[in-house]
């Protein structure tokens, strides 16, 4: 039946299941046909609601070309009849969704690859840190922004501190993005200084953590924000205010 021919054609595509990018980041999408067949041409089209769109086209005696509503959009990386790729550029959430390519050949017909272009977006977590109305505890809060809504966790370096009390609320934004705080009572010797981190994390992206020195004793100290996001490194003070 069609059903099963549709696997056979689907199956000797390599490409990837899942792209995720930023918002703002460029994605890429390849696909590879693993066995020799007679190309005429490899298609790109993006699917809405069940329709499909051309986004591009390498063709074996005219070579490539960009659909005029995706000029400022897309552009090939590499193009081939066995192999091909296209970039998006400056992704949006309106880019998600899933991609085809097509190798159109003669006489079997087209073999078909699927990728989904999943778009996220993640903001520098913020850190704030109160003293409590114990002299051995401290409120420690953390707020992420992003699409969908970020986790949250909060950790500390000294195994004689420990949070409690927990809270997390997430909070919808007009521009499709959520704002997550997590609350923990933090308890530990005020003698003994101690890193608080926060990590925010969405889909299976790069987290993004803040790690925030409580000093030593006393209160309206400077304490460093070191923020790291994979090979990024920022360096932050904070002035702690405890009320």
């Amino acid at each position: 039946g069609y059903s099963k021919e549709k696997v056979t054609l689907t199956a000797v595509i390599q490409t990837q299941q899942t792209v995720l990018a930023a918002v703002g980041e460029d994605a890429e999408f390849s696909c590879q046909l693993l066995e020799t067949k007679d190309v005429l041409q490899v298609t790109w089209q993006k699917s809405s609601n069940d329709v499909e769109t051309n986004v591009a086209t390498y063709n074996k005696y005219f070579g490539q070309k960009v659909n005029t509503d995706f000029t400022d959009k897309v552009e090939f990386k590499y193009t081939g009849l066995q192999n091909c790729s296209i970039v998006i550029r400056n992704v949006t959430e309106q880019d998600e969704g899933y991609y085809r390519c097509l190798f159109n050949t003669y006489p079997e017909g087209s073999f078909i690859g699927r990728t989904c272009l999943q778009v996220y977006e993640l903001h520098e977590p913020v850190v704030d840190v109160r003293e409590s109305n114990s002299t051995e505890e401290w409120v420690v809060s953390c707020s992420a922004t992003g699409r969908p809504a970020p986790t949250v966790t909060l950790s500390v370096s000294q195994q004689h501190f420990n949070f409690s009390q927990y809270n997390t609320v997430s909070v919808s934004n007009t521009n499709s993005t959520f704002t997550v705080t997590t609350t923990a009572v933090l308890a530990g010797s005020r003698n003994n200084s101690t890193q608080v981190g926060c990590a925010a994390r969405v889909l299976s992206a790069p987290q993004r953590e803040v790690m925030v020195t409580i000093p030593d004793g006393g209160y309206n100290e400077e304490a460093h924000i070191e923020a790291h996001n994979s090979s990024t490194f920022k360096l932050y003070k904070l002035l702690l205010e405890f009320i």
